[in-house]
């Protein structure tokens, strides 16, 4: 594989991870913290401390997502996307972005929690296993594109 291949296939992950990242972040800003009102990003203020929160958040989730669009914009430019890399990077970033929201963001920084229950550990479970089976999809995912590297354009 030459330099300027290897390159586009880094491209692909990368462009998939940034959209996954921006997908997962963007669910998560507009069902959790708007549409059900569970948390904020920042839960450790005031309300208004963590609307402003929210925003900032927002706005990450999209530069996450626009980036990793034009990345993927120029790979079909250039005729070098190959989708089953893609989507399972994609997958792979919404796990991942998911998984380190579960431990790092609600547990280790304690910055909000899914939702303020008793029974919070089945949100803990739920939450950290959807994570556990996106990056599972997304690993098999590069898996199979591996295999099936260099046949077709779509791939």
């Amino acid at each position: 594989m030459g330099k300027a291949s290897l390159n586009y296939v880094k491209r692909n992950v990368f462009s998939g991870i940034l959209v996954g990242i921006g997908f997962a972040a963007f669910i998560d800003e507009v069902v959790f913290h708007q549409l059900l009102q569970w948390h904020h990003f920042y839960d450790g203020s005031t309300t208004k401390i963590g609307i402003i929160s929210d925003g900032f958040f927002h706005a990450f989730s999209w530069f996450a997502t626009i980036g990793g669009l034009f990345l993927f914009a120029d790979l079909r430019r250039r005729n070098a996307l190959k989708f089953k890399k893609w989507h399972g990077s994609f997958w792979l970033g919404t796990g991942g972005f998911q998984l380190y929201d579960g431990l790092i963001q609600h547990k280790l920084m304690d910055l909000h929690q899914i939702r303020y229950v008793d029974t919070l550990w089945i949100y803990d479970t739920i939450w950290n296993g959807l994570a556990l089976l996106m990056i599972g999809a997304g690993i098999v995912l590069l898996q199979i594109s591996k295999k099936k590297q260099g046949r077709h354009s779509y791939e």
